[in-house]
């Protein structure tokens, strides 16, 4: 009977049958777990290669214990400025998941409200866990600590003993402000976003490095601007108080600030310089281009698949991996 079944479509019953041994026996050959004897294994797996037998994920899963599942925590709220860099993220991870078997469960997370993640967690519908932004004070670090299942971020925290897969941004935003303050710049000013963002804040200490030659009163900062008003009411500011460049936290912070300044008719960079710290597409195609900061979110995405898949695996991991970045310097400084 296990003969007449085409290669590829072998079940571990027919594999059984074909061998004369129990369905326990081969199982515990594929999984290498329990007692067998090394003759045997190597005959079922010698039958395997010979017949092109593939186990499925779910036939893997009941006999390694695992659900061949990756939790990736996107934040609920994401605007659509956002969105594109965590599906950037989403095809690096599964870029890196595919080829291993594994398949991606998305869960969202609402500000600190963390309960999807806990249920996907708490019912073991996953082998580890992707945490696509981290927080100052952040419940999900601290719950996948504390529920111990294999997990990293996409980020950096504070916490210790935490996995963390995260561009320069201190290195980064540190040149690019620098090389303002070279071009001659006097007068700098910062819009920056939610401040209990790990990254906002590591951004800003990147400007605050960049800054260190400036007076004090030369350096002006805006911070938690997260609504479009805010945003714009900064710009004017700014403009008011003589800034020669303002320098945006983030593509979207970056697109509000030059809507305001051309309804303004205020020229770039004739009036006030502009740069960012992240680039995107809502501001690739502005004229003049915009200095700023490129990353890569897919690598980023397939550095922690590949990593979290080494720790559920049972392998080490380095704590903390930079990845690169590009200055981008154009017209607008």
């Amino acid at each position: 009977m296990g003969e007449s079944r085409e290669k590829g479509n072998l079940t571990i019953e027919d594999i059984a049958e074909a061998l004369g041994i129990s369905k326990t026996t081969v199982s515990r050959s594929i999984s290498g777990k329990g007692r067998i004897g090394e003759e045997t294994r190597q005959r079922v797996l010698r039958y395997i290669r010979e017949n092109n037998y593939k186990p499925s994920p779910l036939a893997k899963g009941l006999a390694q214990s695992r659900t061949y599942n990756i939790g990736w925590a996107m934040p609920g709220d994401s605007t659509v400025t956002d969105a594109p860099f965590f599906l950037r993220c989403t095809i690096g991870i599964a870029k890196e998941a595919a080829p291993m078997d594994y398949d991606i469960l998305n869960v969202l997370m609402h500000d600190k409200d963390i309960s999807q993640l806990q249920r996907v967690v708490e019912n073991r519908k996953v082998d580890g866990v992707i945490l696509g932004r981290t927080l100052m004070s952040d419940p999900g670090v601290a719950f996948l600590k504390k529920s111990k299942i294999p997990f990293v971020v996409i980020g950096s925290t504070q916490e210790k003993n935490v996995i963390q897969i995260d561009n320069d941004h201190i290195r980064a935003c540190r040149e690019l402000t620098s090389a303002l303050v070279k071009k001659g710049i006097k007068k700098i000013a910062l819009i920056g976003g939610d401040m209990s963002h790990v990254v906002n804040q590591t951004r800003q200490k990147g400007f605050q490095e960049g800054v260190k030659e400036l007076a004090s009163e030369k350096v002006l900062y805006y911070t938690d601007c997260e609504e479009r008003e805010d945003i714009q009411k900064a710009v004017v500011d700014a403009v008011k108080k003589r800034a020669e460049c303002l320098v945006c936290m983030d593509d979207r912070i970056c697109y509000n600030a030059l809507y305001k300044l051309h309804s303004e008719n205020i020229s770039i960079p004739d009036e006030i310089k502009i740069a960012s710290f992240y680039d995107s597409q809502i501001i690739a195609n502005n004229r003049p281009a915009i200095t700023a900061l490129q990353y890569d979110p897919k690598e980023l995405g397939m550095v922690a698949c590949r990593t979290l898949l080494k720790v559920i695996s049972g392998e080490e991991a380095e704590e903390k991996v930079l990845l690169g970045y590009e200055l981008r310097m154009t017209e607008s400084v």
